[in-house]
Order: C-alpha cells, then sequence, then structure tokens
C-alpha cells in the first residue's frame, strides 16, 4: 500500500508542518516520560495541575480539528461553542483517568495531523475564526499549535526546556511576541525590547505605534533563554546589557 502524504504543495507551510509534528512528538515524549502518580502534581502553569495541561493541549488539538474540517468542507465549525466551553471542557477532561488522558493526547493530535494531510492545496487559504474572534487562513493553525505543544511540554516541568527547541522555532517565537507586543505598546505602555542573542544576529521586529520618549531596554542571553524569558516560563541568565536582572516580560496574549 502507498503510503499517505500532505496534499499541500506551498513549501512554507510543509515546513511549518514538520515543526508542529515535531513539537507533537516531543510532547508526547515527555508525556510518555511521566509515571501516572506524577499526573496529580503541579505543572509550571500557576494554578494549572499536568492533568489539566495534559487535558488542554489534547482538547486543542481538537479545536484545530473543527476549524481545519471548516476549511475542508465550507462548512462552520468553531473552536468552541460557546465562550465559556474551553474552561469547563477541560476542567472536566482532567478528571478522567490517566489512561484516558494519555489516549486523549495520542487520538486527537493524529486526527489533527490526518486532517492537515488530507487538506485540498487550495483550502490552506480558506478563512476561519480563531477562539478570540481572529479570521485567520486555516495555515495558521499550524502555528497555533506549534506554540501549544513545543511550550506546554517545556510546562510538564519533568526536564524539557526553550534549549530542545530548533532555532528556527526560537527565533519565530521570538518575532511572534515582540509583534504582539509592539501592537499593544502604546495601550498598555510596554517598553520597547530589544533582543541581542548572544548565539545569533540581532532579532528585528516590525515597529509598532511609534511613541514618544518610551523606555528602550536591550536584553542579552541566549536566543533560547530569551524566548523562555519572553513568554513567561523558567529562564536564565537574561540580563540587560548593563548587566542588571531581566524585568518581568509583559503577558505574551
Amino acid at each position: 500500500m502507498v503510503a499517505r502524504t500532505d496534499r499541500v504543495t506551498d513549501p512554507k507551510i510543509r515546513s511549518a508542518l514538520l515543526v508542529a509534528r515535531r513539537g507533537q512528538a516531543y510532547f508526547s515524549r515527555k508525556l510518555n516520560e511521566l509515571h501516572n502518580d506524577d499526573f496529580d502534581e503541579p505543572s509550571l502553569l500557576p494554578g494549572w495541575s499536568r492533568r489539566q495541561l495534559i487535558a488542554h493541549v489534547g482538547l486543542n488539538a481538537r479545536a484545530l480539528t473543527r476549524l481545519t474540517e471548516w476549511a475542508a468542507t465550507g462548512i462552520e465549525t468553531p473552536m468552541y461553542s460557546s465562550p465559556t466551553q474551553r474552561n469547563e471542557e477541560i476542567e472536566f477532561t482532567a478528571t478522567l483517568p490517566t489512561q484516558a488522558l494519555r489516549n486523549l493526547s495520542d487520538h486527537a493530535a493524529i486526527h489533527l495531523n490526518v486532517e492537515w494531510r488530507d487538506l485540498e492545496p487550495s483550502a490552506w487559504t480558506h478563512e476561519v475564526r480563531t477562539a478570540l474572534g481572529r479570521l485567520v487562513p486555516v495555515s495558521e493553525t499550524v502555528w497555533m499549535r506549534t506554540r501549544e505543544v513545543w511550550i506546554h511540554a517545556v510546562d510538564l516541568g519533568n526536564g524539557g526546556g526553550f534549549v530542545d527547541f530548533p532555532p528556527e522555532l526560537v527565533d519565530a517565537l521570538l518575532l511572534d511576541i515582540q509583534g504582539a507586543w509592539a501592537r499593544r505598546r502604546e495601550a498598555e505602555g510596554i517598553p520597547e525590547f530589544v533582543f541581542a542573542p548572544s548565539d545569533r544576529p540581532a532579532v528585528t521586529v516590525p515597529p509598532g505605534s511609534p511613541v514618544p520618549d518610551h523606555p528602550v531596554l536591550e536584553l542579552a542571553g541566549t536566543a533560547a533563554q530569551l524566548a523562555a524569558w519572553a513568554a513567561g516560563r523558567p529562564f536564565h541568565a537574561v540580563t540587560t546589557t548593563a548587566g542588571d536582572p531581566a524585568p518581568p516580560a509583559p503577558r505574551w496574549f
């Protein structure tokens, strides 16, 4: 039998799918390293147990599958049926037996991957609506999933770290987070952070709204540690270029 392969022909989407799938494999590996009793321990996300985190990542795959099916069929299938569904579903699913949570993680990821694989090349530009109400091409679901699996693998708190991330993912995270801050800089008074990675060229970010006399703060460290700091995750050896400790990072979303 001939193996089925991705139908998409766009090289950028094909490359993005590879990073997302590597991230799923990374998350699955860190999850499989946990013993059943470890599921009841806290994750690195404040207020979240590992059970809640694992439920969230599995349910996120299901939600993104609904968006991919929307793009494929033209029938609107939103990520969630109501603003409260996401949190209610996480809380309920987190109470499932440990093996059921493991199965959810595996099966939901496989289903999403199949929907991506079989999506017609022309359908990748079809617009869908995210849980935040943004209209985006369905190709955006690949980046949405990429962030979830790589970062939440670290949040499991059993040895994962941004140092394990592919360089292209680290760079994309730095740009994504900086772009989010730039869009909110004026409204929220977010300083202009400039990243000076010790192991990369400086990260160039599209400017946000110009703010007169706005503070500019340059931060140094490896690209991976700068990304961990920016994403609000544990980090080390990130300082200002003057040698002072890095301040708390603004929220990403």
